[in-house]
């Protein structure tokens, strides 16, 4: 049985309501360039968000579908 790809484990996850980060997906999927997974997934028509997120002095995307 083929693995799923990375773009397809983002999918599910944002398809289940939650939310991402480029650190959870790296952690989750091994994925280490989500905003390109996430371009993909945009290309296909997917509708999904962009929030910029500031914790402890960093800035970072967070990916939620619409």
């Amino acid at each position: 049985m083929k693995p799923k790809s990375q773009t397809k484990q983002i999918q599910s996850h944002l398809n289940r309501g939650w939310k991402l980060t480029p650190l959870q997906a790296l952690q989750k999927y091994g994925c280490m360039r989500l905003a390109a997974r996430i371009a993909e997934l945009r290309d296909e028509g997917m509708n999904i968000i962009t929030r910029k997120v500031s914790r402890n002095g960093k800035t970072f995307a967070e990916y939620q579908r619409a």
